[in-house]
C-alpha cells in the first residue's frame, strides 16, 4: 500500500497514481483540468464545525485527529467514502489531495495514517 498526500496546488505527476481530492470545498484558483483528479470525495472531509474549530493549529491536532476519526466511524457517508479510499489503495498508488497551506497538520494526513493502519 502506497499512500501519499499532496497540496492540490502542486503540479500533477505521473508518480501520483490515483489522485483523489479529499476536501469538502473546491480549492480556489484550481480548474478541474489542472487538478487532474480521478475523483473528488468530499464525503470524507471533516465537518465544517470541526474544520473551523481546528483551523490547522498544531496544538489542537491530537484532539482533531480523535474527533475526525470518530466522524469517519460514525457518519455513514464518511464511512462509505473511506471505504472507497481503501479500495483505491488496495492495488495502486494513491495520492490524497488537499488545499490547506499546512502540510503536516491536516485531515489528509489523518486519512493516510488510517488507511495505512487498516491496510
Amino acid at each position: 500500500m502506497h499512500i501519499t498526500t499532496k497540496r492540490i496546488y502542486e503540479d500533477a505527476s505521473k508518480d501520483d497514481g490515483v489522485r483523489i481530492l479529499v476536501d469538502g470545498i473546491w480549492p480556489r484558483g484550481v480548474s478541474k483540468d489542472k487538478a487532474r483528479l480521478h475523483e473528488w470525495l468530499k464525503s470524507v472531509a471533516p465537518s465544517k464545525e470541526l474544520r473551523q474549530w481546528f483551523n490547522h493549529e498544531e496544538d489542537k491536532f491530537e484532539k482533531f485527529e480523535r474527533l475526525y476519526t470518530k466522524e469517519l466511524e460514525n457518519d455513514q457517508k464518511k464511512r462509505e467514502g473511506f471505504q472507497t479510499l481503501q479500495e483505491y489503495a488496495q492495488d495502486q498508488k494513491l495520492t490524497l489531495l488537499f488545499a490547506a497551506k499546512e502540510t503536516t497538520y491536516n485531515h489528509a494526513n489523518v486519512l493516510a495514517t488510517l488507511l495505512e493502519k487498516k491496510g
